[in-house]
């Protein structure tokens, strides 16, 4: 990937910074699950080759370094995750029941529906969580993930890069989305999860959100919901009371505690960012989410 400097991937001053730093984003990493799962072969893709009714939440944990990697990693180091990615990629298939057909699993069309399913789910639920995201900031967070789709194959000018045309992408796809047997096994899978030994030390914080899974689902657009239809609808008001509760508790916990939910190839690579940072002048005394902060900035007036 070329045209690509500094200390990480992307800079504490751009918007992917804001939204990925936030801890919101296990729950737009879950929302995005569910959302990517109403393409069928897309989900029969994730069903056919990963450890998915195993593992639901290995899977989030992958997609979290390869997200932090290239959000946070070096540009080398994005490379490196990116190429390991593409090759296991063109090395799978996926087997269509409906048709009889075989694809593959980096197909373009379906890479880009993973791509927007998440990328829309992480900007949406840390906005609605309580980020100050304006509209502008939230197309050049859009902008900016198209280096995020190159890394994965897509073609930069083939990716959404505004919310309108995000939003002109899902209106074309909505038609050819429905629930099958393995998007409706995903989605129990991840509405009422079983915690994992490494994720017990979150258990004290449940009471101040719904259950992580329906919390989850609840953020997930009307006519997605309608489509599963397993849960009730409720007031939207209560959903982002919630979300926002859940928010304020994640954001609140030390870095050292918070990270334990990741793999320990994760918690490396952040803190060789940390280290690179500090050494290009950012002010990294209270870790990477203060970096939201310009004042920590190169150059910035911190008296």
């Amino acid at each position: 990937m070329t045209g690509v400097s500094g200390p990480t991937v992307q800079p504490p001053e751009s918007v992917t910074w804001q939204v990925h730093v936030d801890r919101a984003m296990w729950v737009g990493g879950v929302r995005g699950l569910m959302l990517q799962a109403l393409h069928p072969l897309a989900m029969r893709g994730v069903w056919q080759n990963s450890d998915f009714r195993e593992d639901p939440f290995g899977r989030l944990r992958r997609t979290a370094d390869f997200v932090g990697r290239v959000t946070y990693g070096s540009p080398e180091e994005a490379e490196r995750v990116a190429r390991r990615v593409r090759k296991i990629h063109r090395a799978l298939r996926v087997h269509d029941p409906d048709t009889g057909r075989v694809h593959r699993v980096d197909d373009p069309e379906l890479l880009l529906w993973v791509h927007c399913a998440e990328v829309t789910s992480y900007l949406e639920v840390v906005r609605r969580a309580g980020a100050r995201i304006t509209d502008r900031q939230a197309d050049r967070y859009l902008a900016e993930q198209r280096r995020s789709a190159a890394y994965v194959g897509l073609r930069q000018d083939d990716v959404p890069g505004t919310m309108r045309e995000m939003d002109d992408y899902f209106a074309r796809m909505r038609p050819s989305l429905r629930v099958i047997p393995e998007s409706a096994a995903a989605v129990r899978f991840l509405l009422w999860p079983r915690l994992p030994e490494h994720l017990r030390f979150l258990s004290p914080a449940r009471p101040v959100y719904f259950p992580f899974g329906a919390l989850c689902y609840y953020t997930l657009p009307r006519w997605a919901r309608r489509m599963y239809g397993v849960l009730p609808e409720v007031p939207g008001i209560a959903v982002t009371a919630a979300l926002r509760a859940f928010r304020l508790t994640m954001n609140s916990i030390p870095d050292p505690v918070h990270q334990r939910v990741l793999d320990e190839g994760t918690r490396a690579m952040l803190r060789a960012s940390r280290e690179r940072l500090g050494a290009a002048g950012y002010d990294v005394g209270q870790g990477l989410r203060a970096l939201t902060d310009p004042r920590r900035h190169p150059g910035a007036d911190r008296r």
